[in-house]
């Protein structure tokens, strides 16, 4: 909404002083969006006066038409001489007012003017266009003026010239706004000003005389005004300050009834329609559309009506969309003269509609026909339904004073009952909202200078005023007594939060590997939670993977990802292809979150209340409803772990890393990793290690782990050998001991002994590890395999395996026969479980 100071004064009187930014202030500290203040006629500098054309010169043999022109201008060349002035514009003739700019003076933008020697002739100024004053963007030719203004009249301020015009960015809930009277009311409260009500005028009851109206849907349509205006002259022009304040207004002036319509719904926020009396057939009607029914609308559009939608009709059909735009078959008609007879023929009989329609109504039928407008604007945003008379009757004033018609008496008003919006608001519940103490006193001023009617004592009763339909509920209450007491006036308090709260367990292991993952070169990438069946189809996994059974959303983002993530790999994997596709192939990436597995047994969800906290069996019915979400961890990888260079070759990724990864994170849960050779999904059959852990006495599959299949990272467009790993993080909470304690550092020296075992080659090297440790005893500190060997030595089927097992004890140094002891009775329980047998022996 622009709004142009000197108008704003009309209806408030702010101090003389005052500037545009000062009045931005306080609208902006009042809760409005004042976005910028133009500064109109800003380096504009006289003398610019009216002038009348005496003469007319056209000069030949140029490319374009110029004319050569003398102006009066009266005294103000300080001659009285004519002014000799070239221009090239043709809409003007002999005898007409003109707005002439003279040496010396300056246009905006830093244009001098002085007299010059221009196709043959010196031009002593020039002869203005809109543009060049800055009035509008029209270059169609220069100003013609109405004869009645005299010679040498100031033109800077007969057209308004100098003026600020405050930009404010209406929000939904104040479409009151959109119209200077809901602006001045604002600052009117700001400036703790009275008010000149603009709608505050009289207005004749209605009368069975009026035209003919019927209203066949009075929740579209609750409040309907018509009023007759005749004997309108045709060639009746807008005046000059008219057309000033919607050009200042940001609307282009049209025609005198228009624009009157127009400047009304600035004015007072009412959209307004003005038909051509002798166009219409019978009576006017507002009702629903007939399907296939067609209009066409005043921007020459044919439309084909939706049944939804609510239009204005006659006897013949549709001649309106409600709230929208008007037909083009009952427009006011431009005046036109007869060439024979000099008669000049146009509307001189107009109906002006002034109705109230609902908001969801005019919204819906302007966004189907992609047709928005300054009335739909409004009327998207509330509109004042007791404003439909008085915007009328403004109306219809201006019409009789501009154009010289008559009013008739007859006043047609349709309005449907209803009663006025009350709320009950405790006296004390702004207070409770802002942390501040305001008192009943301030409420109660606040509430009304917003146009409420407040009674009561402890508890107040609020009549909501009809141009603010936003307020509904108390706590809309107490947000007018915050803004217009003052934002910037609230304390800035930190809450505090309850001793003895702090992070759980679940949120410092997610903490805790993330730092792990972090500090063994992995960087973390978040990626949206959204996966379609592309992406599932791309690991080949299989139609009864449990991966495949996704929980689809209701208003996805995007039609390609339409579901929550069952797995963490798409995301990640799509993260890597990024950033291989910018150059960076060597990679380590990581995620923690959630995904989203359905059951197929959760109820369906209930629609909460929202007049009311809900319960806690409604909040345990919506959290039943929700899919299982287990926190999980990943990672993937890609190019070289260790970059080759004068120490010697670099060395690539491999499954082991994405082990070893999965090793990290069990670790950070202090859980005993168990890993076993697997096929699964999207990884290779022959390189993809199952990743287990114990709970509750049993080992249970917490993720896998290795390199992917080459037809997974084909499909995907990744680099051969690309690793990943996918650990659940809450199942390995259940098998750790929480969070990981500093061991004991021990002062005594440690016993280092190698063992080689021959096992099957179908025998896991974790059953042998896991059978090691048991055995060895609480003097072993650490144990790891170094060496896995095959060869025909062993025999077919046979394996090697190499481990290291460091002996320490915590208090003495370890003699011979207790190392000897220890790693012989590890040896005997690996061969008790798994067949292993030293080798050599």
């Amino acid at each position: 909404m622009r709004v142009p100071l000197s108008w704003l004064r009309e209806y408030v009187d702010l101090p003389a002083g005052e500037t545009g930014r000062d009045v931005q202030a306080k609208l902006v500290s009042a809760g409005l969006e004042v976005e910028t203040v133009e500064q109109l006629g800003a380096g504009l500098k006289g003398p610019l006066v009216v002038g009348q054309v005496l003469t007319i010169e056209e000069l030949e043999g140029f490319k374009k038409p110029i004319r050569f022109c003398t102006v009066d201008v009266g005294r103000a060349n300080g001659t009285g001489e004519p002014q000799n002035i070239v221009c090239g514009a043709r809409n003007f003739a002999v005898g007409d007012k003109v707005v002439v700019v003279l040496p010396g003076a300056e246009l905006p933008g830093g244009f001098a003017i002085s007299a010059r020697k221009t196709y043959g002739k010196t031009s002593e100024g020039m002869i203005c266009s809109a543009s060049e004053l800055g009035m509008s963007d029209d270059h169609d030719g220069i100003i013609v003026l109405p004869p009645e203004y005299e010679v040498g009249t100031d033109a800077i301020e007969l057209l308004e010239l100098v003026d600020e015009v405050l930009d404010i960015a209406v929000t939904p809930d104040r479409g009151y706004c959109l119209s200077m009277r809901g602006v001045a009311r604002e600052t009117a409260t700001a400036y703790e000003l009275p008010l000149r009500d603009p709608a505050l005028i009289d207005v004749p009851a209605p009368s069975s005389h009026g035209y003919p109206v019927q209203v066949t849907d009075p929740i579209g349509c609750d409040r309907f005004t018509a009023r007759t205006v005749t004997g309108l002259d045709p060639e009746a022009h807008s005046p000059i300050w008219l057309e000033r304040r919607l050009q200042k207004a940001g609307m282009r002036p049209v025609s005198l009834a228009v624009d009157i319509t127009n400047y009304v719904m600035l004015e007072l926020g009412q959209p307004l329609h003005a038909y051509d009396r002798s166009r219409i057939n019978g009576t006017i009607g507002v009702r629903r559309a007939q399907p296939g029914e067609k209009l066409t609308t005043l921007d020459g559009t044919q439309r084909v009506l939706d049944a939804e939608d609510l239009v204005i009709t006659d006897e013949s059909g549709p001649i309106g969309l409600a709230g929208v735009m008007g037909g083009a078959n009952t427009e006011i008609a431009d005046a036109t003269a007869d060439a024979e007879t000099g008669q000049v023929a146009g509307t001189t009989e107009v109906v002006i509609e002034a109705a109230h329609f609902a908001p969801v109504s005019v919204a819906r039928t302007a966004r189907r026909h992609k047709l928005s407008s300054e009335a739909s604007r409004r009327f998207e945003r509330g509109v004042d339904p007791e404003a439909t008379s008085a915007a009328a009757q403004r109306t219809v004033d201006l019409l009789v004073l501009l154009a010289g018609g008559t009013a008739e008496v007859g006043v047609t008003e349709i309005i449907a009952p209803s009663a006025p919006h009350t709320i009950t608001l405790p006296a004390d519940h702004p207070d409770k909202v802002a942390g501040v103490s305001y008192g009943r006193e301030t409420v109660v001023r606040r509430l009304q200078q917003i146009g409420c009617d407040v009674y009561g004592a402890d508890d107040l009763t609020v009549t909501v005023p009809s141009w603010r339909p936003d307020l509904t509920d108390p706590n809309d209450l107490a947000e007018e007594v915050i803004r217009l007491e003052g934002y910037e006036n609230l304390p800035s308090t930190l809450p505090r939060p309850p001793a003895g709260r702090g992070l759980t367990e679940r949120q410092r292991l997610h903490r805790r590997v993330g730092r792990a993952l972090a500090g063994a070169g992995y960087v973390e990438a978040l990626n949206y939670p959204f996966i379609g069946e592309e992406a599932l189809d791309q690991f080949g996994l299989a139609a009864d993977d449990p991966r495949r059974d996704l929980v689809r959303l209701v208003n996805p983002l995007s039609d390609a990802e339409p579901a929550l993530r069952t797995t963490l790999l798409p995301g990640l994997l799509g993260a890597l292809r990024r950033n291989a596709g910018r150059g960076e192939h060597d990679l380590a990436l990581f995620e923690t979150g959630l995904v989203f597995r359905a059951t197929g047994h959760e109820p369906a969800a209930a629609t909460l209340p929202v007049d009311r906290r809900p319960t806690d069996e409604e909040i345990a019915g919506l959290n039943a409803a929700l899919p299982h979400q287990p926190r999980r961890v990943a990672v993937v990888l890609a190019g070289d772990r260790e970059q080759a260079g004068w120490w010697g070759k670099g060395t690539p990724v491999s499954w082991a890393d994405a082990v070893e990864a999965g090793r990290i994170v069990a670790r950070e849960a202090g859980a005993e990793l168990i890993v076993r050779q697997d096929q699964q999904d999207p990884w290779h059959p022959g390189r993809c290690a199952a990743l287990l852990a114990v709970v509750d006495g049993e080992e249970i599959l917490v993720g896998n782990a290795g390199e992917l299949h080459p037809r997974v990272t084909k499909a995907l467009g990744l680099a051969e050998r690309t690793c990943a790993m996918e650990i659940e993080l809450d199942r390995l909470e259940q098998a750790g001991t929480g969070g990981v304690e500093a061991p004991h550092v021990s002062t005594f020296p440690v016993a280092t002994q190698d063992v080689a075992l021959t096992v099957d080659a179908s025998v896991a090297a974790a059953d042998v590890e896991t059978a090691l440790r048991e055995g060895a005893g609480e003097l072993l500190e650490s144990l790891r395999l170094f060496d896995v060997f095959t060869g025909e030595q062993l025999g077919e089927g046979r394996k090697s395996l190499a481990y290291a097992l460091r002996f320490r004890a915590p208090d003495r140094t370890l003699t011979a026969e207790e190392i000897a002891t220890s790693r012989d009775a590890a040896v005997s329980a690996a061969a008790n479980r798994t067949g292993a047998t030293l080798r050599g022996a």
